[in-house]
């Protein structure tokens, strides 16, 4: 998943110190009313000027970029200045500033930045931005890994200060677990303790695949440190960490503390509308608000957001509002300062109007990014608090405003139609309040979708394997049936779960007579499948799409006990390696086995071994009144190493029923219901938004490196 439009919300309220300021492009040519300072590049699209000088005495000068060679009227583009404004440049006296490039531009696409003079076409002072120029970059890492459930899917370095762990898990079961930092590769008890998501140091609680930010506190930023874990610090326990590599954080950007800049330092959220996924996120940093809107949204749809006309109440007419969208097909982002005359579409001056349909140089919304990310449109822009124009509403911090938002059609003309969803009531935000998050977190979808007609179906190919594959048999007795008993409740994955698609196979114990006997109405082996830390689960799935299932089941076939191969079959028996060759008549394989050029069919769902281990001390599996408190007691055990990959997607010749099962051993997995389609109002329901505040959430991945 892509990570774009979360960065440029998070640097919009960055967090960090020191003197890194990004990378310096050049100084300013000094050339007429006292302008002077260096020229940074913070990101792609932002740009720094440091100790930035300017007597303000032209008569209209202004920010531009420009695409020409040298610095001329021809091509330019006017940039706002650092509060949003777009008046004239005021004076500057050894100022820090921040400014963004126009809509759809990086840094490669201009060739100067330039302080000019529009009345007399005269270049105050100018700086050239070399060609290919390489601006800094968030730096992706590697993923956690380690004991007690912690796992994440792979680090991102956002900025100078700011850490992105995306579907971040640990299972809260260690007394003293904090997030850790420290000079070297590995943590020790010299390193320090970093708050979490909300700022606090205390012991760690349970996270189930949440993705967070983390600050790093003071002056303190990445270039001090060597490494990041998760870490008992009572018990001086290592639970998994990353190392962050120099060479890879050399080029990140700093956070906006460290030029200056101290805006909130976590991020608001509310819903506007569940059904669609319709939020609004943002903070407060300094004179402007940066917003992000995040919706479900069809083709050619639009969402809207902002402050009603009416200060008492939520009212569409004299609203003031952003009108943003993804086109799907360019995947440009687009977000338009609209004030609403009537309820009706903009005709001549009256009705729901562009601002700059009413009145030249009125858009007073800055565009910081926009990304589409697994069906979501998420569109990221920066206004003034104050009103800039005549067709503005200020935005104010110390009380609560009446907010109007709505969703609907764009026309042919990329203007706004009536909506068919919108605000109903009075809603009411302050935005000036301490920031509470009040949002679940997005939900991935897979970005890889497979139709069936696109590929051969998969257990064709490994039904041809091993039809003619010769294997020795090793049989081994199959267990007698169990006497009833009143099973477990597990609850069934169901086919919207997980959001990404990415199931964690693992083994673990049996659950005595309520587990796995109790379930399947078989004698287990002591051992089972566990998926996604529930106990052989029955899963449902969804034809045409693509599974990946990472597996931890053992690596070494020299210790049979400790090796499982995952593989995915027809077959309720499983141990496919040693059945006759009567056995194997009819038995179909689907995924997680490749063939030799000899002919020999080898297992590919070979990954380390991870355990969830029972407590000895602890009481035997029986007492336990459920599997929820039997899985409590259990903790997970890994080995070192990587783990396995299998990916499957079911096609219409998939049975509706197959299980997962080892390969070398029987009875220890269960089944996958294989079904059509997915409820959509079912999973509507129960769906659950993972996503950070922001382009987490924006965004997704699958959950494996």
């Amino acid at each position: 998943m892509h990570f774009e439009a979360a960065f440029v919300l998070l640097l919009a309220l960055g967090a960090a110190s020191g003197r890194y300021l990004g990378k310096e492009i050049g100084p300013l040519s000094q050339l007429h009313h006292g302008v002077r300072g260096t020229v940074y590049a913070v990101d792609s699209r932002t740009l720094y000027l440091h100790d930035f000088h300017y007597d303000g005495e032209g008569p209209a000068a202004f920010f531009y970029v420009g695409t020409s060679k040298s610095v001329t009227a021809t091509g330019a583009i006017r940039l706002r200045d650092e509060r949003g404004g777009a008046g004239p440049l005021r004076r500057y006296r050894g100022e820090g500033l921040t400014l963004s490039l126009p809509d759809g531009k990086t840094l490669r696409d201009v060739t100067w930045f330039s302080v000019w003079c529009d009345e007399y076409s005269v270049n105050f002072g100018s700086v050239n931005i070399p060609a290919n120029f390489d601006y800094p970059k968030p730096a992706k890492l590697n993923a956690l890994r380690g004991v007690h459930g912690v796992s994440s899917e792979p680090i991102v370095v956002v900025d100078a200060q700011t850490l992105l762990i995306p579907n971040f898990s640990y299972d809260g079961e260690a007394p003293d677990a904090k997030f850790w930092v420290g000079r070297g590769d590995k943590p020790s008890p010299q390193g320090i303790r970093i708050p979490d998501e909300n700022g606090k140091e205390t012991p760690l609680r349970k996270y189930d695949k949440k993705t967070i930010v983390l600050t790093l506190p003071g002056e303190l930023t990445v270039f001090d440190i060597g490494h990041f874990a998760v870490w008992c610090e009572a018990f001086t326990v290592n639970f998994g960490h990353i190392s962050l590599p120099r060479t890879q954080l050399a080029n990140v950007p700093p956070s906006l503390k460290m030029l200056g800049v101290s805006p909130q330092s976590k991020l608001n959220c509310e819903v506007l509308h569940d059904e669609l996924a319709f939020e609004v996120r943002w903070a407060v940093a300094g004179d402007s608000i940066v917003l992000q809107l995040v919706a479900k949204l069809e083709d050619d749809e639009y969402m809207s957001f902002g402050i009603s006309g009416n200060p008492e109440h939520s009212e569409m007419v004299g609203g003031d509002v952003a009108v943003a969208w993804v086109d799907k097909s360019t995947l440009k982002g687009y977000s338009v300062d609209y004030y609403l005359d009537a309820k009706s579409q903009c005709a001549g001056v009256h009705g729901s109007c562009p601002d700059e349909r009413l009145a030249e140089n009125t858009n007073s919304i800055r565009l910081l990014n926009a990304a589409l990310v697994n069906g979501y449109s998420i569109v990221t822009y920066q206004r003034a608090l104050k009103a800039a124009d005549k067709l503005d509403l200020p935005i104010y911090t110390n009380t609560s405003q009446p907010i109007i938002w709505a969703i609907g059609p764009l026309n042919s003309l990329d203007e706004v139609s009536y909506h068919h969803h919108y605000t109903k009531g009075d809603r009411f935000i302050e935005f000036g309040r301490a920031p509470v998050w009040n949002c679940p977190m997005p939900e991935g979808e897979d970005e890889h979708e497979q139709h069936a007609h696109d590929t051969q179906p998969p257990h064709h190919a490994a039904h041809r394997e091993h039809e003619s594959a010769v294997i020795k048999p090793n049989p081994i007795p199959t267990p007698k049936p169990t006497a009833k008993v009143t099973p477990w409740e597990i609850p069934g994955i169901q086919c919207y779960e997980p959001p990404d698609g990415v199931f964690y196979a693992q083994m673990g114990p049996t659950g005595g007579k309520q587990g796995y006997s109790a379930i399947t109405g078989h004698v287990g082996w002591g051992i089972s499948w566990y998926i996604n830390g529930l106990l052989i689960p029955e899963i449902t799935v969804v034809r045409g799409n693509k599974y990946t299932f990472v597996v931890e089941g053992g690596n070494n076939p020299e210790v049979p006990a400790r090796y499982h191969p995952f593989y995915i079959t027809n077959d309720p028996v499983g141990g496919y390696y040693h059945k006759t060759d009567e056995e194997k008549k009819g038995v179909e394989i689907y995924a997680g086995v490749r063939r030799t050029r000899n002919g020999d069919l080898i297992p590919t769902g070979v990954g380390r071994l991870c355990n969830w281990t029972p407590d000895n001390s602890g009481p035997e599996a029986d007492e336990y009144p459920s599997f929820g408190a039997y899985q409590r007691s259990l903790t997970l055990v890994c080995e070192e190493g990587n783990p396995g990959v299998v990916t499957w997607t079911p096609d219409r010749n998939t049975p509706d029923t197959v299980y997962y099962q080892c390969f070398t051993h029987r009875y220890l997995g269960w089944k996958i219901n294989v079904v059509d389609e997915c409820d959509a109002t079912e999973a509507e329901e129960s769906r659950v938004i993972e996503s950070v505040a922001l382009p987490g959430d924006l965004f997704s991945q699958e959950s494996i490196q």
